[in-house]
């Protein structure tokens, strides 16, 4: 009755797992997501300082999850350049861009009094 749900979490974990492995922009994400959490233990983050830093966190490696998943769909579909799947790889990779810049954004506001006060 319940491995299919076992069964479920098991996928997912091996999804992440393997976006982790495989994808570069994986590490580089997962690098400034542990120097940023690094930072808001050494600077003694409040509650709610901490709930905007792991949502932003969040946000971006799920945008680059799905943007990984976007990119490697349109992959299988077509290996030959087409116009259209660019749009969709451009529009995928822009969602990526603008999560990053709102965790910028998010980081600069949280993190610049306790740096430059």
């Amino acid at each position: 009755m319940l491995k299919p749900y076992i069964n479920a979490f098991g996928y997912a974990f091996v999804g992440i797992a393997s976006f982790i492995k495989t994808e570069r922009n994986a590490k580089v994400h997962l690098a400034a997501a542990l120097v940023t959490s690094t930072l808001g233990c050494y600077v003694g983050l409040e509650s709610t300082e901490w709930l905007w830093v792991a949502s932003a966190i969040t946000l971006v490696m799920v945008a680059e999850m799905i943007n990984s998943a976007i990119e490697k769909l349109c992959n299988r579909i077509t290996t030959e350049q087409d116009p259209e799947i660019k749009i969709i790889k451009d529009i995928s990779a822009g969602f990526v861009l603008i999560t990053s810049f709102y965790a910028v954004i998010i980081a600069a506001i949280i993190f610049t009094p306790y740096l430059f006060n």
